[in-house]
């Protein structure tokens, strides 16, 4: 068969390239209107599938916390960041809260009230990290971005602000080899976090590779659900088989765990409590390192952490994408999420000598606090006034 052919006239050549020029002519006009529209402040951002919505600063955001075991989830993270969402949309942001006290089912429920309500963001510290992914996808599909805090939870979570868990644990490990010396004579007992913590996991990874050929790992025992309770029954599990004299340090993953650890040991009649670590800088447990009972907790900077959650989710809910992106400079993996934008806060190793410098000097609490009367002399000694 034979290809067709066709042939065209001068006039039709003229004809078709007057009207490429007429296009041209108007596609040119469309883009200095748009420009022009920009110029005073109006924007079209298209239909085009990769443009962020925007919103101004009345927005509403979601924030969930996992228990009230952990005091500084109401007392200091929470406050902070409705404080700070306040200051960054002009007093027109407000922010939804929820405590799901331990129940992941509690807390997915939550989730989905939070959706239901139709919340601009959710900032979620997960009770369970893998069994909250199913409520993280539902706000997903809802339009929903989910930054996790704290916790890494699974799912297509949208941010992550937390610390560097993995050092967290080196902190803790490090200090205890520090404070022994390098020698497998010294027997130590680790008391780990929460299974269901993936960040739990990483404190315990970071601590071994401080203590491992460095110490001997006498018992070492997973707390459920962080809970002093089930870390108690441990310790008093571990004081049983080894005896109070073999136990020469603890690694407590948490304040909460090292005040369960502390009561058992001092029942069990130790003449000095071991060097106990602890992470949180709860009140107590800065009380306690001023006595001596607690060797160091891990301060966190709390208002570091709250604000950086309250700035990129802001952002994220304005489209902000530049700042965005400056905020989580880190990217991290979850088991169902790769390469999410991430801040990673450094931690600080507490002791009796740096207290002024870390809780006191960012506001967490006043000499007066700490000081009570029951502590005033181990104040005086370390020039805490």
């Amino acid at each position: 068969m034979n290809a067709r052919t066709t042939s065209t006239t001068p006039s039709t050549r003229i004809r078709r390239r007057t009207t490429a020029l007429r296009r041209t002519a108007t596609a040119l006009v469309a883009s200095a209107a748009a420009v022009s529209l920009a110029s005073c402040g109006v924007s079209d951002i298209g239909d085009s599938a990769e443009a962020s919505p925007t919103k101004g600063d009345d927005i509403t955001v979601g924030v969930l916390f996992p228990d009230k075991d952990t005091k500084r989830y109401e007392q200091f993270d929470y406050p902070h960041i409705k404080k700070k969402i306040a200051e960054l949309t002009d007093n027109k942001g407000v922010t939804k809260y929820a405590n799901a006290e331990k129940d992941p089912e509690t807390q997915n429920s939550q989730i989905e009230q939070m959706i239901a309500d139709k919340v601009d963001i959710i900032i979620v510290d997960a009770v369970d990290s893998k069994a909250v992914a199913p409520a993280v996808q539902k706000a997903d599909d809802a339009g929903i971005p989910v930054i996790a805090y704290d916790r890494l939870a699974e799912g297509p979570i949208d941010g992550y602000v937390s610390f560097d868990n993995q050092l967290v644990g080196q902190v803790q490990g490090r200090s205890l080899v520090e404070d022994l010396g390098d020698s497998a004579a010294n027997k130590i007992v680790m008391m780990n976090g929460s299974p269901s913590d993936p960040n739990a996991a990483m404190f315990k990874e970071g601590a071994l590779s401080e203590l491992q050929d460095k110490v001997t790992i006498s018992e070492s025992f997973d707390t459920k659900d962080w809970d002093p309770k089930v870390a108690k029954v441990n310790m008093e599990q571990a004081v049983a088989k080894l005896g109070v004299d073999n136990i020469d340090a603890v690694y407590a993953a948490n304040d909460g765990i090292a005040g369960a650890v502390i009561d058992v040991l001092k029942t069990a009649g130790v003449a000095k409590v071991p060097p106990v670590t602890g992470q949180d800088a709860d009140l107590d447990a800065v009380q306690r390192i001023l006595a001596g009972d607690q060797y160091m907790t891990v301060y966190k900077s709390f208002p570091t952490q709250a604000s950086a959650a309250a700035e990129m989710a802001v952002a994220k809910v304005q489209g902000r994408s530049i700042e965005f992106d400056a905020l989580a400079k880190d990217s991290v993996d979850s088991p169902t999420t790769k390469k999410v934008p991430a801040q990673l806060v450094p931690p600080v190793a507490l002791t009796k000598n740096n207290i002024a410098d870390t809780v006191v000097a960012d506001g967490i609490y006043t000499v007066k606090q700490i000081c009570t009367a029951a502590f005033k002399s181990d104040c005086d000694a370390v020039n805490l006034k």
